[in-house]
């Protein structure tokens, strides 16, 4: 454990001496002789951009691509590929079921991600307005983006946010063990925003206790008027530290709730 947190805070400086680097040389080489000290914050800004929205991705969507397994593990994926929110939620279920069971227990439906959607949602996050339906950022399972999200505001704020993410399962598909969903869930808890350290990218940073959230999600079913069964697996993967894609410490007890509603 030692040796692999030394090698990430290895990883994570020459990540971050890769870009101080990266914008010094095109500095240097080009935009040295040609600005004045004004417009060098220009010059910062579309270095950053280029690199954290472009340079970095790229990399790291090659390097996952060759030695991240491309096979359930009980994490999800961003866009380039990193390790994303793990899976703690498990439902079964029609997706009417699960969209009925989140309204019904006080959850907003989040609005497809999208340019209209991610201007409201920059503006609503500057200024501080409300936006319960605001899109969430997409993660892979199965190879593809989240099927539905959900969502509760905090203080009216789209900075702060319980949410969840979930997955259909792909056809005849079982879980290791041999247990089966129709459903897969990623709940974590947005505390603000912030830059990836993976990437430099803007970002949503979570709370690191997921099973705090996951606990939360049931705690609202409990409280609304829904009948529901939940069993919970303990142990379904091993108890772990680690970190999302964009680089937050998560720490989680390795229990799955499997959740199915009463008829």
């Amino acid at each position: 454990m030692k040796k692999q947190t030394l090698l990430n805070s290895i990883f994570r400086f020459l990540r971050f001496a890769f870009i101080i680097f990266f914008g010094y040389v095109v500095y240097r080489s080009l935009f040295a002789e040609i600005l004045t000290r004004k417009i060098h914050i220009f010059l910062y800004i579309l270095v950053w951009l280029f690199s954290s929205y472009l340079v970095l991705p790229f990399i790291n969507k090659l390097m996952t691509g060759r030695y991240l397994p491309d096979y359930f593990i009980g994490r999800s994926r961003t866009s380039d590929g990193l390790l994303g929110d793990p899976i703690n939620l498990a439902f079964i279920g029609s997706k009417a079921e699960l969209e009925q069971l989140f309204i019904n227990a006080g959850w907003k439906k989040a609005e497809a991600l999208s340019l209209r959607s991610s201007l409201h949602m920059v503006t609503a996050s500057v200024f501080k307005k409300s936006y319960p339906s605001a899109p969430v950022s997409s993660l892979f399972l199965f190879n593809r983006k989240q099927d539905l999200a959900f969502e509760k505001e905090i203080e009216n704020n789209p900075r702060r946010r319980h949410h969840v993410r979930f997955w259909q399962t792909p056809d005849n598909w079982y879980l290791p063990g041999g247990k089966a969903a129709d459903w897969l869930g990623a709940a974590t808890y947005d505390k603000k925003v912030g830059f990836s350290i993976f990437t430099g990218q803007v970002t949503h940073k979570i709370n690191s206790d997921i099973d705090q959230e996951r606990d939360f999600v049931l705690n609202t079913f409990k409280q609304s008027k829904q009948s529901v069964s939940i069993e919970v697996v303990e142990h379904f993967t091993t108890s772990y530290h680690g970190r999302n894609g964009g680089g937050d410490e998560i720490f989680t007890d390795g229990a799955l709730p499997f959740i199915k509603v009463n008829k």
